[in-house]
């Protein structure tokens, strides 16, 4: 008897697990949703962990990328940096200029950075071609793949500006550089031909360190190469802890949400193994005595247990090994077109570590009630197990009989109390799966506000320029409407307005335009730029606004949006930098005037790596607005208002142009399907939960159930008696719940804030109301009656006389 696969120990464990068929089907579902959520979340997690280094080691990628004016540096002495100390490969030098192409449709794109390569590169910056070809003649570009999307395809035509003599470029690749070095590459003779006077020529060099781990390495190496070079000659640097800073905040926000659901699954994963294998123990003590009589050791006893769970959740670990690899290539596929760093398929390690932890935790979820089960005495077992049912509970058959509710209902409620450990697990399992619902109906409400919360100024329904991109009275920079579409978004770059080198209108005369136009029901102005702050190196990119600007307010972590002259409004990571509060004045210089601005509020804004401010632009004499943001009065077409108002700016030089519906960004779409995916697995676990516990119950009670049926119980209050008995089951499991998951939201979005570097506003916190978490705690009741409809069914279709015959 000491042989597990053959044997009578063997056949122990295959009798018990082909007799208890429900309770097998139910550990190797219940293991299968778990590993299967785990290999999800854990493929996931690998995905977003570091990605940016991932595909930076891959790509060989640039610590620096370098800008040299080719009129103060040769082409030899920049051969020279080469050999520096501390550098281990470099590129270039390569042609780089800016242009601001056009699409097809006549719409803007962003001033793009193109630069001349003959090829995607090997030692440095080694380009990942996502799909097409390199660009080998005039007239040939390669697109960043952050611009891929159905505007934007292979073969799309452009023109390198807005002007007569504009060259066609045709797309015929889209590639990635995890370094950012460049939105567009051509061949390096197309580039010298695309530079014009606004856009002058600089040659790009790419540089590989022993040692740039640090702000300080870094800041040294750079030092090293202006020195290298005559002065003045080096005109600006990208270093890759910027890039690597970026790419990281949106990936580390992935990690918490998928750690608590991976939780979740695992404690789900240890009530319900624990339960069944406790319920096998309980309604088989006369089994185990007779085991015992015949010679099983204690020893044996618990093994045939214990292996009676393993051999279902090893079935059901294998089948959820797969379900998960199909599950994640899609959301795998979602993350690459996220961060366009990831491999389609699940890491193999994942692929060992789940199902090996998943074995262990069923393991010693069923050890517990196994051992209870090995310390039986023989005699104590067969008695207590041929004993007739106990009074436990009769308390409650009282307490309940006298409520004014039929017979069968009653009965049903005062039901768990004949086990209250397996009511308890039932409690469990519904609890945790409310947890699950609680959690990702606040999570996906809270990603809809952030979505909603992003970019407010494009929400306005008309958007009027007054100049081009580039420079406005006093050396004004006008605002992109939209940074670069999220990769894989499918969303074309929007359009910025009128190209460089057109005429830029009076602001005044635009805004006359707009105040007298029929239909304008607000509008405020903005315009931007790069500006100097106290206490922070290099520039910051400022907005400033004139008139009314609360329609275009970003959502307010703390304090108050901007309400007159001599105010600025920043971010989180700008209030880190810089060691200031709300309250604090920081000096700020635009366009070469210095002001002190007093901060009165946090913003809930991360663009721009979260050190953008907003300002009043009454604050700064010199500047003036370069676009206007319109809401238009009800019922009247923003498309025709703006046709009506471009009719009467263009020829002053302006533009005007109707909003497109903002859309979802790929990655909060993506946040939401695995939160969908997940809450569904541990929900139909919860359920799996009930079922079992049911079925034991129902099996246990069938002899009572005839002497009811006997009695006149028809088949619908056989079904109403054992749905009861789950009813309270599920609201004790909702109430529980609904707090829980509504705590564990609370803990985790903040957490999610700090690891992208910024505070949460009210908006995307305060999101549950009364009704919803009313309908939240009653999904609960819903788990657990359709976890009992199966086994209520089966005890309505027993016949009387059979169920009068079983013990």
């Amino acid at each position: 008897m000491t042989g597990f696969g053959s044997g009578a120990l063997g056949r122990v464990v295959r009798s018990g697990v082909g007799r208890r068929r429900v309770q097998t089907l139910v550990i190797a579902v219940a293991t299968m949703m778990a590993v299967a959520s785990a290999v999800v979340a854990g493929s996931l997690i690998v995905a977003t962990n570091a990605p940016f280094d991932r595909a930076f080691a891959r790509q060989h990628g640039a610590h620096i990328t370098a800008e040299f004016d080719p009129a103060k540096v040769s082409a030899a002495q920049l051969a020279g940096t080469r050999r520096l100390d501390g550098v281990t490969a470099s590129a270039g030098p390569f042609p780089s200029t800016t242009i601001n192409p056009v699409g097809q449709d006549g719409g803007h794109l962003p001033a793009l950075t193109v630069v001349g390569r003959s090829g995607p590169g090997e030692d440095v910056d080694a380009l990942d071609l996502k799909s097409g070809r390199w660009a080998r003649k005039q007239g040939e570009v390669v697109l960043s793949a952050s611009f891929s999307g159905p505007f934007l395809e292979l073969g799309t035509k452009l023109r390198s500006s807005d002007a007569e003599d504009a060259r066609t470029l045709t797309v015929v690749g889209f590639a990635l550089s995890a370094s950012g070095t460049a939105e567009m590459w051509a061949t390096p003779a197309q580039v010298r031909s695309l530079v014009s006077g606004d856009g002058g020529l600089s040659n790009q060099m790419l540089y590989r360190f022993g040692s740039a781990a640090t702000k300080a390495q870094i800041a040294a190496d750079r030092k090293a190469i202006a020195a290298a070079v005559p002065a003045g000659a080096l005109v600006g640097t990208q270093s890759w802890l910027d890039t690597k800073h970026a790419a990281d905040q949106g990936a580390a926000a992935t990690i918490p949400f998928l750690v608590a659901f991976g939780v979740l699954g695992i404690v789900m994963s240890v009530i319900i193994v624990g339960s069944v294998i406790s319920g096998a123990v309980g309604t088989s003590l006369r089994r185990i005595g007779i085991l015992k009589a015949i010679g099983f050791t204690p020893r044996e006893v618990v093994r045939a247990y214990v292996a009676q769970a393993l051999i279902p959740a090893a079935a059901g670990i294998a089948l959820g090994v797969v379900l998960g690899n199909v599950l994640a290539v899609p959301l795998l596929n979602d993350t690459e077109s996220v961060y366009g760093t990831v491999s389609l398929s699940v890491a193999w390690w994942v692929d060992v570590v789940v199902p090996a932890g998943a074995l262990l935790v069923v393991a010693v979820a069923a050890l517990v009630p196994a051992l209870r089960a090995g310390r039986l005495r023989t005699v104590e077992a067969i008695a207590v197990g041929r004993a007739p049912r106990t009074t436990r509970g009769q308390w409650a058959h009282r307490a309940a009989g006298r409520l004014p509710l039929p017979r069968p209902v009653t009965y049903g409620l005062a039901s768990p109390f004949a086990h209250p450990v397996r009511a308890a697990a039932m409690v469990l399992a519904v609890t945790f799966g409310t947890v699950a619902a609680t959690f990702a109906v606040g999570l996906t409400q809270s990603l809809n506000a952030v979505a909603h919360a992003q970019d407010p100024e494009n929400r306005a329904d008309v958007t009027a320029v007054s100049g081009g991109d580039g420079a406005g009275p006093g050396g004004g920079v006008v605002e992109r409407r939209r940074a670069p579409a999220a990769p894989g978004s499918g969303q074309a770059p929007a359009a910025s307005g009128p190209n460089q080198g057109q005429a830029s209108a009076d602001p005044a005369a635009v805004r006359a335009a707009i105040a007298a136009q029929s239909g304008t029901a607000s509008y405020y102005g903005t315009t931007s730029g790069d500006a100097k702050v106290s206490g922070i190196s290099g520039a910051v990119r400022a907005v400033l606004y004139q008139g009314d600007s609360r329609a275009g307010g970003y959502e307010m972590i703390a304090g108050h949006w901007l309400s007159g002259r001599g105010q600025v409004v920043v971010p989180t990571r700008f209030l880190e930098r810089t060691g200031t509060r709300i309250g604090d004045s920081v000096r700020v210089t635009f366009q070469k005037e210095t002001v002190s601005l007093r901060i009165v509020g946090e913003a809930f804004d991360t663009s721009d790596d979260g050190l953008r401010l907003h300002a009043d632009l009454d604050s700064f004499a010199k500047a003036k607005p370069q676009v206007f943001h319109i809401e238009v009065k009800s019922g009247v077409s923003a498309a025709t208002y703006a046709r009506k108002l471009n009719a009467v700016v263009e020829p002053l030089g302006g533009a005007a142009f109707a909003e497109s519906a903002p859309q979802g960004e790929n990655m909060i779409v993506l946040l939401e399907a695995m939160a969908a995916l997940l809450t569904l697995m541990l929900v139909s676990v919860a359920g799996l939960g009930v079922l079992n516990s049911v079925v034991l119950d129902t099996r246990e009670r069938v002899h009572d159930l005839g002497v009811c049926k006997a009695l006149g119980m028809s088949p619908r209050q056989t079904v109403t008696l054992v749905l009861a008995s789950v009813a309270g089951i599920g609201v004790a499991g909702g109430l529980i719940g609904v707090p829980a998951g509504y705590a564990l939201h609370d803990y985790v979005l903040p957490v999610m804030g700090r690891a992208a570097g910024t505070g949460l506003p009210p908006s995307v916190l305060d999101v549950y109301d009364t009704s919803q978490l009313v309908l939240l705690g009653l999904a609960g009741v819903l788990v657990a009656l359709l976890g009992a409809m199966t086994p209520a069914g089966w005890a309505a279709k027993v016949r009387t006389a059979t169920a009068l015959r079983t013990e």
